[in-house]
């Protein structure tokens, strides 16, 4: 996760900022956590990931003998 916040303006200024760095804008993934009264909106800015990674046992099992 790149970044969480409350207020949605701070998003967007952070987002221009990764993409100001050279962030593949492709790759951003920008989650919204709907409020309710006891939880505020909040905005999430993260990296995209298209493949979870594997875990090594079954990696190593995978490739046994």
């Amino acid at each position: 996760m790149f970044f969480e916040t409350l207020v949605q303006a701070e998003v967007r200024t952070r987002l221009r900022g990764l993409r100001e760095e050279g962030a593949d804008g492709a790759m951003i993934r920008i989650d919204t956590l709907c409020g309710r009264s006891a939880f505020p909106t909040t905005y999430r800015l993260s990296r995209f990931v298209t493949e979870p990674a594997r875990e090594s046992g079954r990696e190593h099992s995978e490739h046994g003998a």
